[in-house]
């Protein structure tokens, strides 16, 4: 009837109006519409305000201004109702000029200011209310098929099921979407009762008896589901009656640090290890129970005072004059053993920890005759050998070691200390378990970090009165790595394996958790003691640590190219095929093939390869004919082919060198290491990283190169060590040699990138072959 050109006067559509009583052919008017007279008020009433919201509107005489306006989001808003078995899921957005709309509803919103006669047309955002369905839509299977109507709903049965209606909640919690509604439902209800948590503590014999009560209102909750909640992270609890418990915050903090410390639970009752009040101590601030309090204050004010403790006499025996944190450390072994702990003495490589630990057994063995037994790697049998002979000539070592040795125990009665190698512990534990020593120490103890392997196994069944571990790297990958050598000084500390990875190493190593990292950290503070060089030994010389970038000539890098896009290729296509987890091993060759190359292309022992090109054995010849004088060198390398390499190049030139790897015999290590720090033209010593990186004084150098740097600088740092010890006067110079524009490069960033917040536990790196992602494998073979 009517057309988009024709004016329409007032009269013609008050009339019009009149005559159609069905409100919705009333808002599905033609438009635009011109109107030129007008009674304003009842021209917006009657025509603009229900038409407008889907019509846009031109006054010819301007008798009303017209504004578009597009209002910015404020909140998002959910509002909850029953109709019979279901639960109804209603959405709503609250603009920043509070406009409210729910979602349900079609069409924008005017509104008419009195003031200045302007209508304003307020246009939703389409955007953001669909993105809105669609985000409540994802939360659970059901709703995907919902999503058109712009409502969800959900059987009451589902919604209980699996405890689904956890994530709902915690999703809305988390995202800042408000709930109403959730206090009318009447088959689903929260508990109106907040919770009241009460603890109590007791002194047992070995533990502390925590009881826990959680109440809300006349339901009790068990400790049990407690438990389960912790464990899902989840603060709600169903209760007996039907209703809904919320656990408080502060509590879900509290609980989960007392589950991750007992070691029982029963009942109504946990048990933690007295070895553990640290934790009691933080845990109950508010200990009102005077037994509990001054056990706690005595062990405390014993641990902070430990410098001080009884002042335990240096033995005269002891040929050496102990530093200051020599002697500090020397009284800590002491009253670890006062106080019945075992414990593991991690200072800097260089310190002198095997001179802390025979400064202690000379002091033991005057009031215990029973022998000691101390175990080392294989290679550290002549150091110990010459400590003992130079600091505490009277203790009366045995070497148990060897195809000579005895298959008995007959004459270790007549020595104070008996050492073997783990090798020899590991063969002879079936009768070495049957006798009782006094104190088992191990050197190097990072050696039984894996709890399934043999030599840790041997360790454990040790029969011993009191247990110590010495390492420089407590630890070298993750951490992981203290279970083991934790489990050994304190047997049952860490309760079980999957008891510490669930509740200390996962949380810290794989998602960065600040708060159980310094949990860790305090937990074994009473244990662990370890002085860095920078605090300790200050008499030590500068040390510089840099890296020599190199640039590889054509040839060699045509094949490094090669290689690179061969693995790329490959590895890409097995990972989309089998995964990242079962790829592991490819990935590792991968990188090991590179990096070799990187060296020289000679060490991939190709036959269809002739390429000699190495601009690393350029670089470092280099290095030692003209860039360090007459200075001392060492040489590491991960591959034995290299400095194999290195020999010839040193050899075809006159240099004299030493060398050393996993095949040397202690005795010829005791030979190299004498020839190179006692004859002055002897400049070079070349030394493969695992078979050097512990047991050397090297300090006649001054100079180091690692040839091929690694995931894991802990290892490294040990190598640099040989030389920057106790006794070095010389400035230290530290270098790691990388190729430019290859994976040798990403894997530094790499390595920065993904350092874990936990090296404060006991200063530490990572091994990040264990937390590598897809992304970040592209990017190493890009």
């Amino acid at each position: 009837k009517y057309s988009d050109n024709k004016i329409i006067r007032y009269n013609d559509v008050f009339y019009h109006l009149n005559s159609i009583k069905d409100p919705y052919l009333i808002k599905n008017f033609p438009f635009p519409i011109k109107v030129v007279k007008s009674h304003k008020d009842v021209l917006y009433q009657k025509v603009i305000e229900p038409l407008a919201k889907n019509y846009e509107i031109h006054f010819a005489d301007n008798s009303f201004n017209y504004e578009l306006v597009k209002p910015d989001y404020k909140k998002k808003q959910i509002f909850l109702s029953e109709e019979e078995d279901h639960i109804i899921i209603k959405l709503q957005v609250v603009y920043d000029n509070n406009m409210e709309v729910l979602l349900t509803t079609d069409g924008d919103y005017i509104q008419k200011d009195p003031e200045t006669d302007t209508i304003v047309k307020y246009v939703r955002n389409q955007e953001l209310e669909s993105d809105f369905i669609r985000e409540i839509s994802e939360l659970h299977p059901d709703f995907k098929e919902q999503e058109h109507q712009k409502f969800f709903y959900i059987h009451f049965e589902d919604f209980i099921k699996d405890m689904w209606f956890y994530q709902f909640f915690d999703y809305l919690n988390k995202h800042q979407i408000e709930t109403f509604g959730v206090k009318q439902l009447k088959k689903f209800k929260y508990s109106p009762h907040k919770a009241k948590v009460t603890t109590s503590v007791a002194s047992g014999q070995d533990w502390f008896d925590v009881n826990v009560s959680v109440k809300f209102g006349q339901n009790t909750v068990s400790l049990k589901d407690i438990k389960r909640a912790i464990v899902n992270k989840q603060k709600y609890i169903q209760l007996d009656d039907g209703s809904v418990g919320i656990m408080p915050d502060e509590w879900l903090h509290k609980l989960e640090k007392y589950f991750r410390n007992a070691s029982r639970i029963e009942k109504d009752k946990l048990q933690i290890s007295k070895l553990r009040f640290s934790v009691i101590d933080e845990l109950f601030e508010q200990q009102d129970q005077l037994d509990v309090l001054a056990e706690i204050t005595e062990k405390k004010q014993r641990l902070k005072s430990f410098k001080e403790i009884k002042n335990v006499q240096l033995p005269k025996a002891i040929k050496a004059r102990l530093r200051p944190y020599q002697k500090e450390g020397y009284n800590w072994l002491n009253f670890l053993d006062e106080m019945g702990w075992g414990g593991i003495l991690a200072d800097d490589m260089g310190l002198g920890k095997t001179l802390q630990i025979l400064t202690f057994l000379q002091h033991i063995v005057a009031k215990n005759k029973t022998p000691n037994l101390i175990v080392v790697p294989t290679t550290l049998l002549f150091n110990w050998q010459k400590e003992i002979e130079k600091f505490a000539p009277k203790l009366k070592a045995y070497f148990h070691y060897g195809t000579s040795r005895r298959q008995d125990a007959e004459e270790f009665n007549q020595y104070h200390l008996i050492i073997t190698t783990y090798g020899t512990l590991m063969r002879d534990i079936e009768w070495l378990h049957k006798y009782t020593f006094n104190y088992a120490i191990l050197d190097e103890s990072q050696a039984i970090k894996n709890p399934a392997s043999r030599r840790y196994k041997a360790a454990s069944l040790l029969n011993t009165a009191n247990r110590l571990a010495l390492t420089g790297t407590p630890i070298e990958n993750s951490t992981f790595d203290l279970f083991a050598q934790m489990s050994f000084v304190n047997p049952g500390f860490f309760i079980n394996i999957k008891s510490f990875k669930d509740n200390y190493s996962d949380p810290i190593d794989k998602e960065g958790d600040e708060q159980v990292a310094m949990e860790l950290q305090k937990l074994i503070k009473p244990f662990v003691l370890r002085r860095t060089k920078e605090q300790v030994a200050t008499e030590l010389p500068p040390k510089v640590e840099d890296i020599i970038y190199c640039e590889m000539p054509p040839a060699q890098r045509r094949v490094y190219e090669a290689y690179r896009n061969q693995y790329r290729d490959k590895l890409l296509r097995q990972i989309e095929e089998k995964g990242i987890a079962k790829s592991k091993f490819m990935v590792l060759e991968a990188l090991t093939r590179l990096r070799q190359i990187c060296d020289s292309p000679l060490l991939l022992n190709d036959e269809n390869i002739a390429v000699k090109d190495s601009v690393k054995i350029q670089e470092i010849i280099t290095h030692i004919t003209d860039k360090t004088a007459q200075h001392k060198i060492l040489i590491f390398s991960q591959f034995t082919s290299m400095l194999s390499l290195l020999k010839e190049e040193l050899e075809q030139l006159g240099i004299y060198y030493e060398y050393l790897d996993g095949k040397s015999t202690s005795k010829q290590r005791e030979t190299s290491v004498q020839h190179f720090q006692s004859d002055d033209d002897l400049r070079v010593f070349l030394i493969s990283l695992k078979a050097g990186g512990t047991g050397l004084n090297l300090t006649a150098a001054d100079y180091v190169y690692i040839l091929d740097p690694w995931w894991n600088p802990a290892v490294e740092n040990q190598a640099i060590d040989r030389i920057y010890r106790i006794g070095q006067d010389k400035k230290v110079f530290a270098y790691r040699m990388i190729c430019k524009d290859t994976v040798e490069e990403k894997i530094l960033n790499l390595q920065a990138k993904k350092k874990k917040i936990a090296t404060d536990i006991i200063q530490t790196d990572e091994k990040i072959m264990k937390t590598l992602n897809v992304n970040d494998i592209k990017n190493l073979l890009g």
